[in-house]
């Protein structure tokens, strides 16, 4: 162990452990959340603009905040999506494309309006949506909701109608979307707490209830860290078992050559 090839590897094996321990440093300090966000946060209605961007993912300690959104639906984009439940009661959402007031550039947010247990209810309530707007296009309405992130397009079941959607993505809810040119877009959206607010529609409340508090420690990062002090460790016994082996084979050499010689 003492000779310069196995000190050489020895200082290489000291280096990689140091990268090992540094990396066990980083998860380490990532496992402990030292500013965790106050209790109850997610339920002080917020404004939207204070809590994301247009195009950014939604943080996720602000995961179901409660939100509120002023503006107009834009006809022709109350859409529907199953597979939506409500207290353990599978049935449908009537989505909308609510485009936003006071903002600088055409922004849009994707809000779940309410549920109903058929298809049939959810297409005639969105056919009474249709024509609500018809009537008063310019009617501006104020939403509240919890904000969700996006959950990804998806395919329907086999067998089912390939244009049904089953997940709520406002990027799948984009491409159905009109008058989209020029156009910002969240990337959560909204689902309501109180489909009043867009009219007596036949519409049940979306089940929303406040999301469950974060913990503070993050154990998945301070499994990692064991991970890389446990590679730092094997780095070394790495060193041992290869000069031990080393060691061996001179050893065996010697006893041949001193059986051959008697």
């Amino acid at each position: 162990m003492l000779r310069p090839r196995w000190l050489a590897m020895l200082a290489l094996c000291l280096a990689v452990a140091g990268v090992f321990a540094w990396l066990g440093q980083w998860q380490l300090a990532r496992a402990i959340d030292s500013d965790p966000p106050p209790p109850g946060q997610t339920e002080q209605v917020r404004e939207l603009a204070d809590v994301v961007a247009p195009g950014e993912y939604l943080a996720e300690p602000l995961v179901g905040q409660l939100t509120d959104a002023v503006g107009t639906w834009v006809p022709g984009d109350f859409l529907v999506v199953s597979s939506r439940f409500n207290d353990d009661v599978e049935g449908f959402w009537v989505t909308g494309q609510l485009r936003l007031a006071g903002t600088a550039a055409p922004t849009s947010l994707a809000v779940a309006i309410g549920w109903v247990p058929t298809r049939d209810a959810a297409d005639a309530a969105a056919g009474a949506l249709e024509d609500a707007v018809a009537e008063t296009p310019d009617a501006a309405v104020e939403v509240r909701g919890r904000l969700i992130s996006d959950e990804g397009p998806g395919l329907p079941p086999a067998g089912a109608n390939p244009q049904e959607m089953t997940r709520m993505s406002p990027a799948a809810l984009l491409a159905r979307w009109h008058d989209i040119d020029g156009l910002e877009v969240y990337r959560p959206y909204l689902a309501a707490i109180s489909p009043e607010s867009s009219g007596d529609v036949g519409l049940d409340a979306i089940t929303s209830s406040a999301p469950e508090e974060l913990s503070p420690v993050n154990w998945l990062n301070i499994f990692y860290a064991i991970e890389w002090a446990v590679f730092a460790g094997f780095a070394f016994y790495l060193w041992y078992r290869l000069a031990r082996d080393a060691w061996e084979k001179e050893l065996e050499a010697l006893e041949d050559a001193a059986a051959a010689a008697s």
